[in-house]
């Protein structure tokens, strides 16, 4: 059994069956077998044929291998579209158009499962098919951001979308979708010799096309099935076709309902304020960790703006740390990118600034790429027990570093250039000395020791710690140009890791220092 995985970042698939027009707000679910393989094809053909990294014999033995009809394992999803007015060009004269823009919504952290349950590659061209997936970058239309994965060592799944013999009768509670899949080989060239032999001209006699009628030239029927996979869409529309070359419906089941939302409990109405408000992001580059401070920045201005300089993201209110701190995370990401956007104010937000929570949806990005903002839920800590920065399913006792910890003093010497050591151990105002002094703020009643993680890349990302960063990559101090004062007090410029162990396990959020409100001197529990 071969079984390949995609999950979506922005929570939303883009796709448009065969035969369709955009306006009219069909979607194809599950994801059409045609377009995987084709897709897996263009891929090799843009990330993987440089150098001969994968060979073209692997991809076409994978075209071939994956042209039978798999089985779909699909989530909980559900309808939405947009609508809005594309302007283009009659003449000198511009127009608009209203333009439909129906996708399938997804749940998150759902995915879904292809299997084709009699294909077993070998060594070989299962690497060449890892290889394709893990470079999947979109899926669908350009927007359907897609992270692709072959899974190893499934023998079965749990199917709710499969094929349906011709013979048999439909069950109850399902429907039926009919999905574009390659033909196999054999039928394939059966077809192709059947079409050529119906379509031979007869003797010389050709007709002449009228000056005035455009002449559409009909493309040659491709040799071969994988050269089938290659017709251009437009061309072949263009050209007549009802369907692609080496194209056939196949009758799919789906469960009836399909696009059902999943049912939650409705939360019981209190009259405290959400301190929660937490975002998937999403970009065409998705920035580093890095860069947080930069994003967070970024999102702060947008938050503000909406909300017509609203305090609670001002900081308008007083140094009592009550307002918007803004987290960026990388969950489980193996590059160390930006996954998440988690705002969190203990003083609460009230409707103005719920209100600025949702309008939030995107802003301006590095290098052109913006950064799409997709708003998970507000609420309370309670309710987002997924996120590791707040550690509410088992509390903590150890902490570690994320991102940098930067001191908001100086440390201090004697004239002759001796540091100042404290009754601690620490130089006063070093890094280290100014960390012990927060927390004392922080947890008055609960005390913590500290360790510095003196190596060469401290911050570790990934489900495994796959990647890791020095402190000098990350951008540590705001701009000077934004505008306002509210800058803080920094000491030098340099970052610090510690882990931190406290007597009793505490909850997050854990920020300390200069720009622990944009995201830096951020700690997360360490798992036991």
């Amino acid at each position: 059994m071969t079984v390949l995985e995609l999950r979506f970042p922005a929570g939303r698939f883009h796709a448009t069956p065969w035969g369709r027009h955009v306006n009219e707000g069909a979607v194809e679910w599950p994801p059409s077998p045609w377009r995987i393989v084709r897709a897996l094809i263009a891929t090799w053909y843009l990330k993987a044929r440089r150098d001969s990294e994968v060979s073209p014999d692997a991809v076409r033995a994978i075209a071939v291998a994956l042209s039978q009809p798999p089985v779909f394992r699909l989530p909980h999803a559900t309808t939405a579209h947009t609508r809005h007015y594309m302007p283009y060009n009659e003449g000198k004269n511009e127009k608009t158009t209203k333009v439909f823009d129906t996708f399938i919504q997804l749940a998150e952290n759902e995915a879904v499962f292809v299997a084709w349950e009699n294909v077993d590659l070998p060594p070989e061209q299962l690497n060449a098919l890892k290889t394709l997936a893990a470079r999947l970058g979109y899926f669908g239309r350009a927007e359907s951001l897609v992270e692709a994965r072959v899974l190893e060592g499934i023998t079965a799944i749990e199917p709710n979308a499969i094929p349906l013999n011709e013979d048999a009768k439909l069950p109850e509670k399902t429907e039926l979708v009919r999905l574009l899949a390659p033909m196999n080989p054999a039928d394939y060239n059966q077809w192709r010799a059947d079409f050529l032999a119906a379509n031979q001209p007869v003797g010389d006699s050709k007709k002449k096309a009228s000056k005035k009628s455009k002449a559409v030239e009909t493309p040659e029927v491709p040799e071969d099935l994988f050269a089938a996979l290659h017709a251009d869409t437009g061309e072949l529309q263009a050209a007549g076709w009802n369907l692609p070359p080496g194209a056939r419906y196949v009758n799919y089941l789906r469960p009836e309902n399909a696009f059902a939302s999943a049912t939650k409990p409705r939360l019981r109405r209190t009259k405290e304020l959400p301190t929660v408000a937490r975002y998937a992001l999403a970009s065409t580059v998705p920035p580093s960790i890095t860069r947080a401070l930069a994003v967070a920045e970024q999102v702060h201005s947008e938050l503000v703006r909406h909300s017509d300089g609203h305090p609670i993201f001002t900081g308008a209110k007083g140094r009592n740390h009550e307002h918007a701190h803004i987290f960026c995370e990388s969950v489980k990401n193996q590059l160390g990118h930006i996954t998440h956007v988690t705002v969190h104010a203990p003083g609460g937000f009230d409707r103005q600034a719920v209100e600025a929570l949702r309008k939030l949806q995107w802003t301006w990005g590095f290098k052109g790429h913006n950064l799409n903002l997709v708003l998970h839920g507000i609420g309370n800590l309670d309710d987002f027990k997924d996120c590791p920065l707040f550690a509410v399913k088992k509390t903590e006792k150890v902490w570690r570093s994320l991102t940098p910890f930067v001191s908001t003093r100086h440390a201090k010497t004697f004239r002759d250039g001796r540091p100042k050591m404290a009754d601690n151990g620490w130089q006063e105002g070093s890094a280290a000395h100014d960390l012990l002094r927060l927390l004392a703020l922080h947890q008055p009643d609960n005390k913590a020791t500290i360790k510095l993680k003196d190596c060469d890349r401290p911050f570790a990302f990934g489900k495994h710690e796959e990647r890791r960063f020095r402190a000098l990559q990350f951008i540590t101090q705001r701009r000077k140009d934004n505008g306002n004062s509210g800058n803080g007090s920094r000491g030098n410029g340099y970052g610090s890791a510690f882990i931190v162990t406290f007597e009793k396990p505490i909850t997050g959020p854990l920020a300390l220092g200069y720009g622990s409100h944009f995201g830096l001197g951020l700690f997360v529990p360490v798992e036991s």
